[in-house]
């Protein structure tokens, strides 16, 4: 006799049908027990979790602002760009995805190993040509035939783009990223094998009138040595950094000479708008403040002593009487 034990739910559907009398138990555990067999596309190999992709996604919508910035102070026009998706797929799958004629910008990541490609819609290409040009940014793909003009000022204006992945990458890594080629035919470009599982960011992009996309594809032998900071653990954990004691000395010293402002206040008043209009030359306003009481110092808006006035060597001045307790509270 089999040991197999049944869960609660196969308990209750199998009483369910003996009562019904639609099947006998024999033939409903025969129905459990078929193996439930699900198909696995090793060509297309899950080498992100969840977590890493969303992790990805968070930094490269930092990117995306960054790029929307810099863009925008490039092309002096209209410019959005934000994160459409980020899948992991082989990377044969992404150059069929992509057109057969486009902008191909490959940089290297020192220290990373791997390149990244940047691949961007001609029609977002030739939009940023035509506004560095002085033109109102209208499209017109004609990718296959660029002049070498053409493509030094793409090549020098994405290159200098791709510069605020190395902001956007802070957190996890320190890189250098440089221009090493550019393309426009993606069956000359095999950075990885066919089969290399690849991240790719879609970043939708808007200039003026003109929208198409740009994705950023990275090898996952790139991501490889990274890998374990784009967990959630990693993000969440605080490491509390020691102060050095000469870092500690040098900022109490810098303390120490920073200059803050101190006023004595006499006192103050409460009037009215239409008596504060008619104000004028030799009228008096009368203060809240005795005139043998102790006056209030504040060191910036903050309260912090009580003194009385005076004079030394002829200037006028104040005389501490007592600290103000809770100073740092009283504020108004």
């Amino acid at each position: 006799m089999s040991g197999e034990v049944l869960s609660q739910s196969e308990i209750d559907a199998l009483l369910s049908a003996i009562s019904t009398g639609e099947m006998d138990a024999d033939e409903l555990k025969k129905e459990q027990s078929e193996k439930k067999v699900r198909v696995y596309d090793f060509k297309r190999a899950l080498r992100f979790s969840k977590d890493q992709i969303r992790s990805l996604t968070r930094i490269h919508e930092n990117f995306a602002r960054l790029l929307t910035t810099y863009f925008s102070a490039q092309l002096r026009t209209y410019v959005q760009i934000s994160v459409a998706s980020a899948d992991q797929i082989p990377y044969e799958e992404f150059i069929r995805s992509i057109p057969k004629m486009t902008i191909l910008n490959v940089f290297e990541v020192p220290p990373l190993e791997g390149r990244i490609l940047m691949e961007v819609n001609p029609n977002i290409a030739y939009a940023m040509l035509d506004r560095l040009m002085g033109g109102r940014g209208s499209s017109i793909n004609k990718v296959e035939n660029l002049t070498e003009i053409e493509t030094k000022i793409m090549s020098n204006t994405f290159e200098k783009s791709f510069e605020n992945l190395q902001e956007a990458w802070s957190t996890i890594s320190e890189i250098d990223p440089y221009l090493a080629a550019f393309e426009v035919n993606p069956q000359f470009l095999q950075m990885v094998s066919p089969n290399e599982t690849v991240v790719v960011i879609s970043l939708n992009t808007v200039i003026g009138e003109t929208t198409g996309m740009i994705n950023i594809c990275i090898p996952h032998v790139v991501l490889e040595p990274i890998i374990p900071k784009l967990s959630v653990h990693y993000w969440m954990q605080t490491e509390k950094k020691e102060r050095e004691p000469q870092e500690i000395a040098q900022l109490e010293k810098r303390i120490q000479t920073a200059t803050v402002p101190i006023s004595a206040e006499l006192g103050h008043s409460e009037i009215s708008i239409q008596d504060f209009l008619m104000l004028d030359i030799g009228d008096v306003i009368e203060l809240n403040q005795a005139i043998d009481g102790a006056l209030t110092i504040k060191v910036g808006d903050i309260p912090k002593f009580l003194a009385q006035p005076g004079k030394v060597n002829k200037k006028l001045a104040v005389q501490v009487l007592e600290t103000l307790k809770g100073g740092d509270d009283d504020g108004e």
